[in-house]
């Protein structure tokens, strides 16, 4: 079983129970890389040309990502890594916090290198409520996996397990993520701040393996424990994913007051939902939005395509029928 309380038992890694979690470790150990590698200050000469509103979402960007990497690697060793018995799944874990935590110095690298007041960027996640909403959100749902009373040998504490998950995996990771990665990469698509682009499809080429990790995870404990699984369940989760979005509804508005050439609230908020219906699928639910993709130019640049098709691709023990539990 995945889920529970690791015992000297659960330190041999052969034979291996769980192969997915293994290959996805392997992966992304021949996807390392290290922020220093990429020569942003080329970007500088683009930075200065920039209107003070295309600074501002750069600056409200970069203001998120920094804690949010730490917030999310604060999540894998408190809520996630010790609930987990499979050592496969530790060794994937132990390169993802690795992961987050080559994000944050790379963001931190960002702030450097920009003629950045660092201190008033720092403060902007203290004193913006749309990101203290965000931070709120996941706070709730990681404040329950650190009381001694979590007992996840109960469906209750299970849930409470994959509740936390789809909170920090899906919808920050997979929805919040990806939302900041589209405006960043928007940039590179009207010619500016190339590097930094450079610097941002490596991290989503990371952040790729962390979310089918999770979407793995959760299919897995829910085939291994068919009891979790009921309408009821279901609809809290499809809730859990929907405040979620309404949370980066909010955020996407303090991100662009009055928008800049290209891009908008609206527009952004768009491909928000488009991304949320993606994971609603691979969760085997049914979307929510119906929306078509506004920036489809981002099947290119990232692997939200790959994403979907990944459960159908390959016929694997991992896979739950999304048709008869979830819906």
């Amino acid at each position: 079983m995945l889920v529970g309380k690791a015992s000297p038992d659960d330190m041999n890694l052969h034979p291996i129970r769980y192969q997915w979690a293994y290959d996805l470790y392997q992966q992304a150990v021949r996807n390392t890389w290290f922020p220093h590698e990429i020569a942003l200050k080329e970007d500088i000469v683009d930075w200065e040309k920039m209107t003070d509103d295309e600074k501002h979402a750069v600056k409200f960007l970069m203001a998120f990502f920094n804690p949010a990497e730490l917030i999310v690697n604060r999540s894998i060793a408190l809520g996630i890594y010790p609930y987990l018995k499979s050592p496969e799944c530790h060794l994937y874990l132990a390169k993802q916090m690795w992961e987050e935590a080559n994000h944050c110095v790379a963001f931190e690298y960002v702030l450097q290198t920009f003629p950045f007041d660092r201190e008033s960027v720092f403060a902007i996640h203290l004193q913006t409520p749309s990101m203290l909403a965000k931070e709120a959100y996941i706070n709730k749902y990681m404040k329950r996996m650190m009381e001694d009373t979590l007992d996840v040998s109960t469906s209750e504490g299970k849930r409470d397990f994959l509740r936390n998950l789809v909170a920090t995996n899906i919808v920050m990771e997979g929805i919040w993520f990806y939302s900041g990665f589209m405006v960043a990469l928007s940039f590179r698509q009207r010619n500016q701040l190339k590097n930094l682009g450079s610097m941002i499809n490596w991290v989503i080429r990371d952040e790729s393996l962390h979310l089918k990790f999770g979407i793995n995870l959760i299919h897995n404990i829910l085939e291994e424990n068919p009891e979790l699984v009921d309408a009821a369940f279901a609809q809290e989760i499809a809730g859990i994913i929907v405040e979620g979005v309404n949370l980066e509804t909010a955020y996407n508005q303090d991100l662009f007051p009055r928008g800049i050439l290209g891009l908008n609230a609206d527009y952004v908020n768009q491909y928000v939902q488009y991304v949320a219906d993606r994971r609603f699928e691979e969760l085997g639910l049914a979307k929510h939005y119906n929306v078509s993709n506004p920036a489809k130019w981002m099947s290119t640049a990232t692997d939200v395509f790959e994403l979907v098709n990944f459960f159908e691709a390959q016929n694997t023990s991992y896979e739950v029928d999304s048709g008869s539990k979830h819906k």
